[in-house]
């Protein structure tokens, strides 16, 4: 016997790499020093830096990689894992600088897996950062035919005099949403569930959804806040504090951002609860506080500023084509979120 018999085939992989070689190096920033195909990737730290602090974030993008395979769809799940990582390291103030990522699969599919990794591509060019390699591992009778997994890690940097870690929030802060490009990475076993209780397809068409079938509409990829927030930082706004809203939504992920005794009033009349949210919340008869604490709800970013910045801050973030809104404001309490 030989690997290959064993259900691993070496020179496929191999062939694999060489594909997917171009669109990781499209990713590269100058930092980066050799190439693809090494033990290791290497990069350089810019320079400017006086106290520069690394900041790491690992995440993978959960059950929606079920709705990829039914849908055979790859090419959003990639921009999803980089979305969910980046997304993360950006809250604390940090530039994403790379990322790596671990796909795993029971047979390789190469037009599959180049599709995921175009996706990964994408997310890395849309959060500035550099794909810097990755591991494929085949891994025959561990997964179904045509199924993978995905997880993966970025590194950022931030001075640390610019680090945000709660302790500049004040009192009377206000809160300004950033609105979600839907479900994000988050909720779908929930999801999944009331599509299978409703009866319906990943291919069927809903009019309260729009031109896309149900499947397109749920597959829409996380969206990616790098480049807009660091942009507002850089033009000194003065953010105080951020938050990404992945599972467990505002009420978990809101107060994270906060420092000792502080907790967020948000006024729930701010904003119109997307069609999408609001198509589950009635066909799986889900109580609205648990849509709180499963999903983004329309929101996918926090940013906390002065009250006296507030109408600046969303003019700011409207000229870089990001909807937003004032959701509501810090207020004293013991790190909840008070909705009213």
């Amino acid at each position: 016997m030989d690997y290959r018999q064993a259900g691993v085939d070496v020179e496929a992989g191999r062939a694999f790499v060489r594909r997917i070689g171009e669109m990781v190096a499209s990713t590269h920033r100058p930092e980066v020093m050799g190439g693809i195909g090494g033990f290791s990737g290497l990069f350089q730290l810019p320079t400017g830096y006086r106290e520069p602090v690394l900041v790491s974030g690992t995440d993978g993008v959960g059950t929606k990689l079920k709705l990829a395979h039914q849908c055979d769809r790859h090419d959003t799940v990639g921009v999803d894992l980089v979305a969910m990582c980046v997304n993360d390291v950006l809250t604390c103030g940090a530039e994403p600088l790379f990322f790596l990522d671990y796909l795993a699969t029971g047979k390789l599919d190469e037009d599959q897996l180049t599709a995921v990794v175009a996706g990964i591509t994408d997310g890395c060019k849309q959060a500035g950062c550099a794909l810097l390699g990755g591991e494929t591992a085949e891994m025959p009778g561990f997964y179904l035919p045509g199924e993978y997994d995905l997880a993966g890690f970025c590194v950022g940097l931030v001075e640390k005099s610019q680090i945000l870690d709660g302790s500049q929030v004040q009192i009377g802060d206000v809160a300004i949403a950033l609105a979600s490009s839907g479900l994000h990475s988050n909720g779908f076993s929930l999801v999944r569930k009331i599509v299978e209780q409703v009866g319906l397809e990943l291919t069927d068409f809903l009019a309260e959804l729009g031109s896309a079938s149900l499947g397109e509409v749920l597959l829409t990829p996380t969206r990616i806040y790098v480049q807009p927030v660091l942009a507002a930082l850089r033009s000194g706004l003065p953010i105080h504090g951020m938050a990404h809203i992945t599972g467990g939504g505002l009420p978990e992920n809101l107060p994270r951002c906060l420092g000792k005794g502080q907790s967020v009033r948000v006024d729930p009349t701010s904003w119109t609860m997307p069609p999408l949210f609001a198509w589950l919340e009635s066909a799986g008869s889900v109580a609205r506080a648990e849509m709180f604490n499963t999903f983004n709800m329309g929101i996918g970013f926090v940013v906390l500023v002065p009250g006296d910045r507030a109408d600046e801050t969303r003019q700011f973030f409207q000229n870089q084509g990001l909807e937003s809104w004032v959701l509501g404001e810090v207020i004293a309490g013991e790190g909840e979120v008070v909705m009213g």
